[in-house]
C-alpha cells in the first residue's frame, strides 16, 4: 500500500486491541529483569494527519485490574519505506495536541504519590484525570516543554493494522535509533462509517 492508502484505510475505522497486550516494559527489577507491560489501545485517525490513542495499562494479563488510562492526541508523520513488509513506512506519533492521564488503581496512586511531587501535576488522585501535554513527568517518562514522541512503524495487512514491536530490551521509542525492527500483536478494525472524531 502507499502512504495515501494507508492514510485512507487507517481514517475509515476505529483501531483496537484483539485481547490485553503483553510487551517489555522500561522497569526492571532488583535482580536486573524486565517486567512486562500489560496493555490496550484504541487508534483513531480522524485525518489532517492526526491521532488518538486510548492506551490503558493493566495489572494482570487479562486485563481484569486496569491501573492507569492514557489519552493522546497529535499528529502522525511519515517516514520512508520500512523494510520489515512490503508496503511498511516509518511513522512517528507526535503527541502535540493532547496528553491526560487518569490513574485507575488506589495503590498505584499511593505508589505514585509516594515519589517526589511534580510540581506541574501535584498530587495522583483516583479517577482524575491529569493534563500532562509539555509537563515533567519522571514515572511516566515525560520531560517538561517536550511534546512525547514516538518512533514507530505501521503497515496493513487483510484488514489488521500493525505497529512497530516493542525492543525486547525495553528500550522505548523515544528517538530513531530505537525504532522497531518487527511486528507488534495487530489492531482490529471497527468500522465507524466514516466519521470523523475531532479531537
Amino acid at each position: 500500500m502507499t502512504i495515501e492508502q494507508i492514510k485512507q484505510a487507517v481514517e475509515s475505522a476505529e483501531w483496537t486491541s484483539i485481547a490485553t497486550e503483553i510487551r517489555p516494559g522500561t522497569v526492571k527489577t532488583p535482580e536486573g529483569n524486565i517486567k512486562p507491560l500489560f496493555c490496550s489501545r484504541q487508534f483513531t485517525y480522524p485525518g489532517s494527519d492526526k491521532f488518538q490513542l486510548t492506551f490503558i495499562n493493566y495489572a494482570d494479563p487479562n486485563g481484569k485490574i486496569p491501573l492507569v488510562s492514557m489519552l493522546i492526541s497529535g499528529h502522525i508523520r511519515f517516514g520512508k519505506p520500512h523494510p520489515i513488509a512490503d508496503g511498511a513506512y516509518e511513522l512517528d506519533y507526535i503527541a502535540d495536541e493532547g496528553f491526560e492521564i487518569t490513574i485507575l488503581h488506589e495503590g498505584f496512586v499511593n505508589s505514585l504519590n509516594a515519589a517526589p511531587a511534580s510540581e506541574d501535576i501535584g498530587k495522583w488522585e483516583v479517577h482524575a484525570a491529569k493534563n500532562v501535554l509539555n509537563k515533567a513527568v519522571p514515572a511516566f517518562g515525560l520531560k517538561a516543554g517536550e511534546f512525547f514522541t514516538e518512533y514507530d512503524l505501521i503497515y496493513i495487512y487483510d484488514n489488521l493494522l500493525f505497529n512497530g514491536s516493542r525492543n525486547i530490551d525495553g528500550r522505548p521509542f523515544d528517538k530513531p535509533e530505537n525504532r522497531p525492527t518487527n511486528l507488534q500483536v495487530p489492531l482490529v478494525s471497527k468500522n465507524i462509517n466514516h466519521q470523523k472524531h475531532h479531537l
